[in-house]
Order: C-alpha cells, then sequence, then structure tokens
C-alpha cells in the first residue's frame, strides 16, 4: 500500500473518534498540515469526509453507505436473520451472528433479548477474540499451523478470572471446541454475562459464520442457557443447509 493511501486510511479511523480539525488530523498523521489538506481534500471529494461550518472534519454520509451496503451484501447475514429472530422468540434472550476477517472476529447481526437487561454489543464491532464463543468456533476452524501462529500472536487481557490466561490454554480450548462442535464463554469477558454458540457452514464444510445466544445471569443461570445449546445448535445446522443450498434433513 502507498504510503499516501495509507495516511488517507489512517484518517477515517480518527474522524470515527468524533470531529477533528485540520490541525489535530496533521498532528494525528504526524504530517505536514499541507499533507494532511490534501488527503482531506480527496476524501471530501469522495464522500468519505465532510466539513462541517466550524472546519472540523466529520465521517461522510458517502462511507456509511458503504457500510450498509457492504453489510446488506453479506449473504450469509441475510439468510441467517430469520432464524436468529426464530431462535430470539423462542428463548428470548440476544442472539447475534459474527464471522471472521482480516484478524479480528465481528459482530454482522444481532437480535436483542425480550428482558429489560440488554447486552452492549454491536453489529460491526469486533468481539473479544480470545473469550468469545463465536470467535472460538471460527478460530477452532482454521488450520492447525494458523491457529497455532495466531494464537501465539495475539493478547490474553484477564477481563474476568475466568478469562483465557494465555496461548496454550486457548489452542487447547480451540481444539476442544472443533472436537465437540459448539463453544461456550461462561463469564469469560464479563463475569456476569454467559454464552453459548454453535458454527454455520458453507459448502465445502468450513465455519463461515458462527451465531450464539447470550444472556446476564440475572436472567438465567450458566447451566440453564446450556440446555439451550441444542436449539442454538439445529438454528445453526438450519441456517448452514440453506446457506449451502441443502436440502433439509428428513425428520
Amino acid at each position: 500500500m502507498s504510503q499516501t493511501v495509507d495516511r488517507a486510511l489512517s484518517i477515517l479511523p480518527l474522524l470515527a473518534e468524533g470531529p477533528a480539525n485540520l490541525e489535530q488530523v496533521a498532528q494525528r498523521l504526524g504530517v505536514h498540515k499541507s499533507t494532511a489538506l490534501r488527503l482531506l481534500r480527496t476524501l471530501h471529494e469522495h464522500g468519505m469526509v465532510y466539513r462541517q461550518r466550524d472546519q472540523r472534519y466529520r465521517l461522510g454520509a458517502r462511507l456509511f453507505a458503504l457500510a450498509q451496503q457492504a453489510v446488506e451484501n453479506l449473504d450469509v447475514r441475510e439468510i441467517a436473520h430469520p432464524y436468529l429472530v426464530e431462535l430470539n422468540e423462542k428463548c428470548g434472550h440476544t442472539v447475534h451472528l459474527a464471522v471472521h476477517e482480516e484478524h479480528e472476529v465481528l459482530y454482522i447481526d444481532k437480535v436483542e433479548s425480550r428482558y429489560p437487561v440488554r447486552m452492549y454489543s454491536r453489529i460491526g464491532k469486533p468481539v473479544a477474540i480470545t473469550v468469545a464463543a463465536v470467535a472460538k468456533l471460527l478460530l477452532a476452524d482454521l488450520p492447525e499451523a494458523e491457529r497455532r501462529t495466531l494464537a501465539e500472536k495475539l493478547d490474553y487481557p484477564l477481563y474476568t478470572p475466568r478469562s483465557t490466561p494465555n496461548a496454550a490454554a486457548f489452542l487447547k480450548e480451540l481444539a476442544a471446541v472443533r472436537e465437540q462442535g459448539w463453544a461456550t464463554d461462561l463469564g469469560g469477558h464479563e463475569e456476569s454475562i454467559n454464552c453459548v454458540g454453535a458454527p454455520v457452514r458453507g459448502t465445502d464444510g468450513r465455519v463461515v459464520a458462527a451465531c450464539s445466544v447470550s444472556a446476564p445471569n440475572v436472567v438465567v443461570t450458566a447451566d440453564e442457557l446450556l440446555k439451550l445449546l441444542p436449539l442454538v445448535r439445529r438454528t445453526a445446522e438450519a441456517i448452514s443447509r440453506e446457506y449451502a443450498g441443502r436440502a433439509p434433513s428428513s425428520p
């Protein structure tokens, strides 16, 4: 990637934090104001940034439109959504769908819980990769060498006493997830939140996404949530069949 393109793209996450003026952008990029202005003008011409009346820049509407279009074109999300809604109607808890892109696992769909206590999670937001059930499902499907390389590069924040502490423990857990075909996060990210998940597979049997059910333990205990695992797995299997274009299995 050329230095100019790299600098221009570096402006976008900066403005995602909030509007910034020319001097602030130049300072963050470590460039002269004339260089920053040239980059901002180019992005402005393409609708990626917008200059406000106070001369500060913010992300432009074109960028949001492209992001929305990209999300809408994720076929697995479109196919999965009715099943996620049905799963939510049956259990009442928060349902997520996630995919692995580049070096992150991202939520691409969410159906809110019917209960007053809600989860703070957003579509497009990366998950806590070393503890989240959906992340374990997606990373467990990687080839062993790739899995090991990735695990050794990751940081292991101790969000709670139940968080995965290191690469060796993470690899052991991924091996178990790969073998059993489902995953959990029982207080690994937030002590009060539990989660169970299952993989969505494509035509070649590889995991293309993961769906999960999450709930705070003030609403349902971890043991009670685990009882929903068969329902979660059936939902993931139904999504997989439609995504892969396979006929439903006989009753």
